[in-house]
């Protein structure tokens, strides 16, 4: 999917209207709402299996590919996957899950993704074996986001509330590999205190 889907940009009245939902995400089980494969810059691939791996994330995407940082060329291992709550994604993007993968994420989640829910190093176990660990660069809204879902979304998600409930999502590593699928439970194995 090339970016050709639009969104309605929502208010920060409707958005702020409805974030009590997303408070509500389940803390301790939730599920795998959508997995999206990202092969190259602005180009999604939403998957019903994917496959998570040690060395490469999500395969097929291009994060492996993509430089840590201006100074060091290699994929920073602490940004390997992006994980965003389906309800906050839902709220600003609408029902249609190709608007959804306009995020860049690649796993969108039901379930509670706040600081004090998931604090760095806690883990996630993905359908019946995969497990994924929070780390710990904060994962920010940019130019692009702003531009696919409105000023008023990238105004939210900048909010000190926003960044405690981590409305643009959390970063994560690959612990445990293995095949993913829409609809697996997501289960908190591991919630590490601050």
């Amino acid at each position: 999917m090339e970016n050709i889907v639009t969104v309605r940009h929502r208010s920060v009245e409707e958005i702020r209207e409805r974030l009590p939902l997303v408070r509500r995400s389940p803390r301790d089980l939730g599920a795998l709402a959508l997995a999206v494969c990202r092969p190259a810059v602005d180009a999604r691939e939403v998957l019903s299996h994917a496959e998570l791996d040690l060395e490469t994330g999500l395969i097929g995407d291009g994060w492996s590919r993509r430089a840590g940082s201006r100074t060091d060329p290699s994929p920073n291992p602490e940004r390997q996957l992006t994980v965003i709550n389906s309800r906050f994604i839902e709220l600003i993007a609408g029902p249609d899950r190709d608007a959804w993968a306009l995020a860049g994420d690649q796993l969108y989640v039901d379930l509670d993704l706040s600081v004090d829910a998931l604090p760095t190093g806690s883990r996630l176990a993905i359908g019946d074996r995969a497990v994924i660990e929070v780390t710990e660069p904060p994962h920010n809204g940019c130019a692009k986001f702003a531009a696919r879902f409105g000023r008023d979304a990238h105004k939210i998600v900048w909010t000190e509330e926003g960044q405690r409930l981590r409305l643009r999502g959390l970063n994560a590593r690959v612990i445990v590999g293995a095949p993913i699928a829409t609809g697996d439970a997501v289960r908190v194995t591991l919630r590490s205190t601050p």
